[in-house]
């Protein structure tokens, strides 16, 4: 039972030498002229990400310096120059991902060191936010309870899903093994473009068209309900459920549909017994992806809900709707301050982690997926 920590720490301490060994024979072999071309250029764009974060009036020189620096080594060292900047990029990405990270947590503390109970002589904050059901910033008790919105963005999820999950996966097991290829270059462009159209549209087309029509039907008193909320935003995943689940479907080794067909099975029942199954867990981060898609919404829901925060009577009463966690945010954002506004940053990071959760989960899928089918890890 030794043996594996052992093994493991030789193999880090061998991979770490390689890696150093690799910097030696990139600086050995470099031209000298290329290294301070791209060390001034990496170390001038560091002064100016300090001097960003701090706010800094003199954060444009070493930013000129940079693009200075870069402009001459792309011209002079093009393939040294690129993969430095292509290394810069990635750890800016990471940087700003981390610090993003770090403001809103920060934010967010206030809120969550206010709504702390005691349980058994024992404080635990923020606690106060997930048993509480009341939203009340300005009228004493103050109380900034997320539970209503939680229920709201729960509901919605709950029937986008409910529709962009059987329509994608039969749009897309339609495009991937039934349509013709002449039908599948006009519809695939077309599903697609739904990506690309703004969701305050999708909000105002379910604003002046689902919700009048719904407060008739159903005599609801007011605008916006959940369920019309959510087949909008279900509508709105629709292109992700489709895209990457087509992929998925198209992923399936052929040799394994045409064993299928070779056995005197039909079409319909290759489809069924051998695609789908096949590409299951890829069809599975698909949806995920969707749904990441519809808790993520946020214009759609702020124009077609009524934005007072409150939980519906009975709690699966989908026919009125108040508010989900992102239009609590798109609505009260510019008003809040204090307490109030940090209250929305946990709601940030909420759905922050929510979204995390489902898309660390939806890589997770495809890659066990592409292992099953043989592909690349």
């Amino acid at each position: 039972m030794t043996i594996l920590p052992d093994k493991d720490a030789g193999d880090l301490r061998a991979a770490a030498r390689r890696e150093v060994q690799r910097g030696r024979d990139f600086v050995d072999e470099a031209d000298p002229e290329a290294l301070v071309t791209v060390t001034v250029a990496s170390v001038a764009l560091l002064a100016a990400f300090v001097g960003f974060l701090a706010v800094s009036s003199l954060t444009a020189i070493p930013f000129v310096v940079f693009l200075i620096a870069s402009g001459y080594g792309w011209f002079r060292h093009q393939e040294l120059t690129a993969r430095v900047l292509t290394l810069t990029t990635t750890v800016s990405t990471i940087l700003i991902l981390g610090l993003i990270l770090v403001f809103i947590f920060v934010e967010a503390w206030p809120t969550v060191e206010y709504a702390t109970v005691t349980v058994f002589g024992l404080p635990i904050p923020g606690l106060r936010l997930f048993i509480d059901t009341r939203w009340s910033p300005v009228s004493p008790p103050i109380r900034y309870s997320l539970v209503p919105m939680i229920h709201g963005t729960v509901l919605v999820t709950i029937i986008a899903t409910a529709v962009a999950a059987p329509l994608g996966v039969a749009a897309a097991l339609f495009l991937s093994e039934i349509a013709p290829r002449a039908v599948r270059e006009v519809v695939k462009p077309g599903v697609e473009i739904l990506a690309g159209i703004p969701s305050i549209v999708y909000g105002f087309i379910g604003f002046t068209i689902l919700s009048p029509w719904a407060s008739d039907q159903f005599s609801i008193v007011g605008q916006g309900t959940y369920l019309f909320v959510g087949v909008v935003v279900g509508l709105m995943a629709l292109p992700t459920v489709v895209s990457v689940a087509e992929d998925a479907l198209n992923s399936v080794p052929e040799s394994m549909k045409s064993g299928s067909l070779a056995l005197g099975t039909t079409d319909w029942q290759t489809m069924t017994s051998i695609t789908l199954p096949a590409a299951f867990s890829g069809v599975s981060a698909a949806v995920l992806l969707g749904v990441g898609r519809a808790i993520g919404e946020t214009m759609a829901a702020t124009v077609m809900l009524r934005g007072s925060p409150g939980l519906t009577k009975p709690l699966y009463n989908v026919f009125y709707g108040n508010d989900t966690l992102t239009s609590l945010i798109a609505a009260n954002y510019g008003d809040a301050d204090g307490l109030q506004l940090s209250a929305l940053f946990v709601a940030g990071v909420i759905l922050f982690i929510t979204v995390l959760f489902l898309s660390i989960g939806s890589q997770y899928i495809e890659a066990r997926m592409r292992k099953k089918l043989g592909g690349a890890e």
